[in-house]
C-alpha cells in the first residue's frame, strides 16, 4: 500500500497511527499540505477532493481516512483493531461516521483559529470559538459518557474508533480544546491513546512540527 499524506494533518495522522496500531506495512508518498500540493497533479488524479490522505493499492485508489483504516484491517485480516462481530463492528462503523460528521468539524474549529490563523499571522476569532463552544460541549459529552463505562471506546482494547476519534484532537493543548468538563474524555485521551506507541510513532508537536524538542528545552 502507498499512503500518501502529510504527516501533521488530523486525517493523515489517523491514518499512519491506525496502520501502526494494526501493523500495516505501507510506503509513505509526502504530500506537502501547507505548499498546497494536495492541490495539484499529479496528487489530484489520484483524489480529485484535492485533500489528504489516499491510499493506493496496486490499481485501487481509496479516499477518505476512516475507509482506508477499515480496508486495510480487513485486508490484514485484524480483528482485534476492526472486529468482524456484528453489532462490535457496527458500534465501531457508528463512531466512525459520528467522527468523520461530526466530532471532527467541532475540534476543526479550534484547531483553525488556535493554531493555523497564529501561525499563519492572524488572530484566533473569539467570537467564532464562543459560537462552537456549545456543540463542542454537546460532542464531547457523548463522548464522555461512552468512556465512563469502558476503557475504550469500543471495549477493553483500542480499535480503530479510538485513532479515528482521538485525531481531531491531537494538538488538544495547543488547540486549546475545554476538555475540563469531561473528565472521561481527558483521561482517555492523555492515559490511554497518548501511551499508545502507535500514537507516540506518530507524534506531532506545536507549530506543526514532527521534529520533537531535544532534550532540555521547551
Amino acid at each position: 500500500m502507498q499512503i500518501h499524506a502529510d504527516p501533521i494533518t488530523v486525517n493523515c495522522r489517523k491514518v499512519l497511527a491506525g496502520l501502526d496500531l494494526m501493523g500495516a506495512e505501507y510506503d509513505l508518498v509526502h504530500v506537502d499540505y501547507f505548499q498546497g500540493a494536495q492541490k495539484a497533479e499529479p496528487y489530484v488524479s489520484i483524489n480529485p477532493n484535492a485533500s489528504v490522505p489516499a491510499m493506493v493499492d496496486g490499481d485501487f485508489v481509496l479516499w477518505e481516512s476512516n475507509a482506508i483504516l477499515q480496508y486495510a484491517a480487513d485486508k490484514l485480516g485484524n480483528e482485534r483493531v476492526y472486529p468482524r462481530d456484528l453489532q462490535t463492528r457496527a458500534d465501531i462503523n457508528r463512531w466512525l461516521l459520528w467522527e468523520s460528521s461530526s466530532w471532527f468539524p467541532s475540534c476543526y474549529v479550534f484547531l483553525v483559529e488556535n493554531c493555523v490563523k497564529p501561525l499563519l499571522g492572524g488572530a484566533a476569532d473569539p467570537a467564532v470559538l464562543d459560537a462552537q463552544a456549545a456543540q463542542f460541549h454537546k460532542l464531547a459529552g457523548i463522548l464522555d459518557a461512552r468512556l465512563a463505562s469502558s476503557p475504550w471506546v469500543a471495549g477493553d482494547a483500542p480499535t480503530i474508533a479510538d485513532i479515528a476519534l482521538a485525531a481531531p484532537m491531537h494538538l488538544h493543548g495547543w488547540q486549546r480544546l475545554p476538555l475540563g468538563d469531561h473528565p472521561n474524555l481527558q483521561r482517555w485521551l492523555t492515559e490511554r491513546v497518548e501511551q499508545l506507541p502507535s500514537w507516540d510513532k506518530t507524534w506531532v508537536g506545536e507549530g506543526f512540527t514532527t521534529t520533537r524538542p531535544a532534550a532540555g528545552t521547551a
